[in-house]
């Protein structure tokens, strides 16, 4: 794979990631939206199908690692860390230009969180909180337990995904991307209540940026002081599971 499909494939498919992901949480968050309310579960499998989408879409042109927590896992694993940096730069673009679509997608209601917009059941509501559309918030804030958690989890996605590279059958079938969807799925549902479950530094770190620059009424604070830890933390997961799967397998 050249410099240049890595680039593109990881800009596309990361994009199209952060698309499904941060509109899921849109359609869920946001006033004026058919979907407000729907819950945890349809979230996480908004995200889950945010990977199926832009995995498949990236994998002819740069196998659709998504994750530089993924591709630090990989580099770990093989040693081999010439072209990490095409991936980071891909992913981070690429999740900049998904969340900026998903704003778009979302224009009217982000403008009508407005104090005093009125609710759908009538009445003058306080302005939807944004920050949560974008990027990740821990329900208890505490660095440490925040960080432990980011670090498993991000564990228990990159372990399985290089096992899943020892089977054979998946990988023949094309179903791997599939498999990897659905674990997306199980992490959400599993371990993403105590922190939303970053398990993905561009995915966090581009649209956090965007939400600080992008002109939504009343949006609050971008919350830079907890961005390190759904940065730091994937990337020490990635780069133990890394280490773990070289190892043991």
């Amino acid at each position: 794979m050249s410099n240049g499909d890595i680039f593109v494939g990881e800009v596309i498919g990361t994009a199209i990631l952060i698309l499904f992901g941060a509109g899921v949480c849109a359609a869920v968050t946001l006033r004026y939206s058919k979907a407000r309310a729907a819950g945890w579960v349809v979230i996480a499998f908004g995200w889950g199908f945010g990977v199926l989408a832009g995995a498949y879409t990236a994998a002819p042109l740069s196998g659709g690692q998504l994750n530089p927590a993924v591709t630090i896992g990989i580099a770990v694993d093989t040693g081999k860390w010439d072209k990490v940096w095409v991936y980071l730069l891909g992913q981070t673009v690429g999740a900049v230009l998904g969340a900026v679509l998903a704003y778009l997608v979302y224009l009217a209601q982000f403008q009508a969180n407005v104090r005093g917009e009125g609710t759908p059941e009538g009445g003058a509501g306080e302005p939807v909180p944004t920050l949560g559309i974008f990027s990740t918030i821990p329900e208890i804030r505490k660095p440490v337990a925040n960080l432990v958690t980011e670090i498993i989890a991000t564990m228990a996605l990159v372990l399985p995904v290089l096992a899943f590279g020892l089977t054979k059958g998946l990988g023949e079938s094309g179903t791997t991307v599939l498999i990897v969807s659905l674990l997306v799925v199980g992490i959400g549902l599993s371990l993403g209540g105590p922190t939303g479950y970053a398990i993905n530094p561009a995915r966090d770190l581009g649209p956090r940026i965007v939400h600080t620059f992008l002109p939504i009424p009343n949006k609050g604070t971008s919350d830079w002081g907890y961005a390190w830890i759904p940065v730091v933390g994937p990337l020490i997961g990635g780069a133990l599971a890394g280490l773990l799967y070289n190892v043991a397998f």
